[in-house]
């Protein structure tokens, strides 16, 4: 898979769980993608004082990402 089909494929994750988080007044984008294993994104709004983001983040984000591109290994929240 090319660089820019993955960055599809996290793009496309990020578009389904996005609904969820702009619920609740949030929102998340790509930061970056590093060694084709690593995603980083922002959590953004209410998403980013949230107590619960973390777990947002693997169980929600991570999970979502994974599905759609297996490859990667780990998803990590930047500020």
């Amino acid at each position: 898979m090319t660089t820019e089909e993955l960055q599809n494929k996290v793009e496309e994750a990020l578009a389904e769980i996005r609904p969820f988080l702009q619920n609740d007044g949030g929102d998340i984008s790509l930061v970056s993608i590093d060694n084709g294993t690593s995603v980083k994104v922002r959590l953004e709004g209410n998403c980013m004082g949230c107590s619960v983001n973390q777990m947002t983040l693997k169980s929600g984000v991570e999970m979502t990402i994974k599905k759609h591109a297996p490859q990667i290994e780990e998803v990590v929240n930047v500020a």
